[in-house]
C-alpha cells in the first residue's frame, strides 16, 4: 500500500468541471483520474528518452594490417572472407 500526501493543484474551472463529470460517469474520483493522468505523461516522458548508443569497446589490436588501404571495397572483402560471399 501507498502513503498519501495531501496538496494543492490549481486546475481551471472548466477542465475540474470536465474532470467531475467524466468522474461521475466512469464511477470514479477526480482523484483517481489525476493520479491516473499523471502516471501517464510520467511513463511516455521515459519512453521519450533519447537513444543512447553504449561504448563497446573490443580487445585487439585495432585494424589489421592485410585490411589494407581501409576502402571499403577492400574492408567488406576481409569481413565476409571465408564466408561465401
Amino acid at each position: 500500500m501507498y502513503a498519501h500526501m495531501k496538496t494543492t493543484v490549481e486546475i481551471s474551472d472548466p477542465l475540474l468541471d470536465e474532470a467531475r463529470r467524466a468522474a461521475a460517469e466512469e464511477g470514479t474520483t477526480v482523484r483517481a483520474l489525476i493520479e491516473e493522468g499523471l502516471r501517464r505523461v510520467l511513463r511516455e516522458r521515459v519512453r521519450r528518452r533519447p537513444f543512447r548508443l553504449q561504448r563497446v569497446t573490443f580487445k585487439g589490436r585495432g585494424l589489421q594490417p592485410s585490411a589494407g588501404d581501409g576502402s571499403w571495397e577492400r574492408l567488406r572483402a576481409f569481413i565476409y572472407e571465408d564466408r561465401g560471399s
